[in-house]
């Protein structure tokens, strides 16, 4: 597998139509309140840096960071294409993710993902990395459809 993971700017077509499909996937089965994914202009905001993974030049999953401040990050926006599922494209895209931050000085990373059964796959791969749960953190408020996991680097 010929896996690229960059820095995206969201001008091309295809990182767009991802971010559009991760977040009309997010509210197939998530209420809006529960919907927490970014939209293409607060991903272009100053405080994200996305990263978009390509195999043999097609788009395979994106994976983003947000700086919260205080030496405090927050994952956001972890999407695979399905063709690309299983295949290790979100693991890589985690690990880039927490190399940057820790090259930027970021001394933890959080994140919030869904509880039900359709983001399994997710929690046990942010487990498997050394994310553990915790409480809601600012701006999040305790939602039973919410897990949140944190991850000093």
């Amino acid at each position: 597998m010929n896996l690229t993971i960059r820095p995206d700017d969201l001008s091309g077509e295809p990182t767009r139509a991802l971010v559009a499909a991760h977040l009309a996937g997010m509210h197939e089965n998530t209420p809006a309140e529960s919907v927490h994914a970014l939209d293409v202009d607060r991903l272009t905001s100053d405080s994200v840096t996305l990263w978009s993974a390509w195999i043999d030049g097609e788009i395979a999953g994106i994976g983003a960071c947000k700086d919260l401040g205080d030496q405090r990050a927050e994952l956001k926006s972890m999407r695979v294409v399905e063709a690309h599922l299983g295949r290790g494209v979100g693991r890589a895209i985690l690990r880039r993710i927490m190399a940057d931050a820790r090259e930027r000085g970021i001394r933890s990373l959080w994140l919030e993902t869904g509880s039900t059964a359709d983001f399994v796959a997710a929690r046990k791969l942010y487990a498997s990395e050394g994310f553990v749960e915790c409480p809601a953190f600012a701006p999040y408020a305790p939602d039973p459809l919410s897990t949140f996991m944190t991850r000093e680097l």
